[in-house]
């Protein structure tokens, strides 16, 4: 069985599971609106759209939140969720945000490997979901390996904009093989 909320590490990057207190420096790193500049929930970077997102993270309990080790400054924060048992199983990975001091690939790279990894030695397959013009994420997931599938999900954002969303998704055998194996 997947833990959706694993301590995971390495020389540079910390995640852990999300806490209520970690409230005041995540948001720190959401309140910036060029973080949320090409993403669905464009106003995520305002307090109270903010709280709603952090709010499901904690009740969904597969929240991890992002710290740089080298400062010990919280970074962003990912999510495990959407575990499907089928066909050896299947977990979305997701809800990703990294301050911008941290783009750039090395961070959002590291965290992908360390969450890929932890999940993949549980199930068949990791997912993620990404907004259809959201440009930047749909890149993203391309260098770290992901291929994008016919699978297509209409997603209600708050305010009630549906948003159709595409399903990228990397296997055991393409994670081994792809640009981020150990």
């Amino acid at each position: 069985m997947l833990d959706r909320q694993p301590v995971l590490e390495d020389e540079r990057l910390l995640l852990r599971p999300l806490h209520p207190d970690d409230w005041d420096a995540l948001f720190a790193v959401a309140s910036d609106p060029l973080v949320w500049e090409q993403h669905p929930a464009h106003d995520r970077w305002r307090e109270p759209v903010f709280r709603a997102f952090f709010d499901d993270a904690l009740a969904n309990e597969g929240a991890l939140v992002a710290i740089d080790k080298s400062t010990g400054v919280v970074i962003g924060s990912s999510r495990f969720q959407g575990l499907e048992e089928a066909d050896g199983g299947s977990v979305e990975i997701g809800w990703t945000f990294l301050g911008r001091s941290h783009w750039g690939g090395t961070f959002n790279h590291a965290m992908k490997r360390l969450m890929l990894a932890h999940a993949l030695a549980s199930v068949a397959e990791c997912r993620f979901l990404v907004g259809e013009t959201n440009i930047r994420s749909r890149t993203a997931l391309e260098r770290i390996g992901a291929k994008l599938t016919d699978r297509r999900e209409e997603r209600i954002m708050a305010g009630g904009a549906v948003i159709p969303h595409l399903t990228y998704a990397i296997t055991g055998e393409s994670f081994a093989s792809g640009p981020l194996a150990a």
